[in-house]
């Protein structure tokens, strides 16, 4: 048995199990909506629509609808507009057709419901989860962390007008106890050597700001 029911303004020919769009209805998944502007159900046409009939749907969705572009330009005229559209849309599923009034079998989908874990089960599912790494000892942080030289008292040198320095550069310089022209200057090749393998700069690199430093040193 087939219906023709109204919604949105448009008529749908409809049977049991059907699934199909409609402009956008109230509700969420998994509700059931009822339509009574019924204009045919089987051989039976209604003036316009059948007294008693209906149609129970399950909403499967809510969705949308393709984009529609909509350009206008008016010629000579410096002037053109562009928009898009997407409609809204109700994903539905049809249930029942009714007749003489008859009440729907079901007032609301059925929905699968989650069963709750056992307690056991839970406790296991705990157990079994990996134990978390231990913090390390906060002396060994400490220690990994402590600067590689010991900066000199007194106000720190501009080391970014050592070319080859930049302001991230003389940070991290800065952090590792270095921050003068004369430390620069003074380091001997086993500092190089330690510098270039803890730090982000080259044997090359540190030369040449040792060169650079010991001119800026005198002045």
């Amino acid at each position: 048995m087939f219906a023709v029911i109204k919604t949105g303004g448009k008529q749908y020919r409809v049977a049991a199990n059907d699934q199909f769009t409609i402009e956008r209805l109230p509700g969420e998944a998994g509700d059931l909506v009822t339509f009574k502007e019924v204009l045919m159900v089987g051989s039976t046409i209604g003036a316009p629509f059948i007294e008693g009939a209906s149609v129970t749907a399950e909403i499967v969705e809510q969705t949308r609808g393709k984009k529609v572009i909509s350009f206008k330009k008016r010629r000579r005229q410096n002037s053109k507009r562009t928009r898009g559209h997407r409609q809204d849309l109700t994903m539905i599923r049809v249930a029942e057709i009714l007749t003489d009034g008859a009440a729907p079998t079901k007032t609301k989908a059925d929905r699968p419901t989650r069963a709750a874990k056992p307690a056991a089960a839970a406790a296991d599912e705990t157990s079994a989860k990996p134990a978390a790494k231990a913090k390390a000892p906060a002396a060994d942080a400490t220690a990994s962390s402590a600067p590689l030289f010991t900066a000199p008292g007194g106000d720190n040198d501009k080391l970014t007008k050592i070319k080859g320095i930049g302001p991230v550069a003389e940070k991290q310089l800065n952090e590792q106890g270095i921050t003068t022209y004369a430390q620069i200057a003074a380091l001997t090749d086993e500092d190089v050597a330690r510098i270039d393998a803890n730090m982000p700069f080259s044997t090359a690199q540190i030369e040449d700001w040792r060169g650079q430093a010991q001119e800026l040193a005198k002045n």
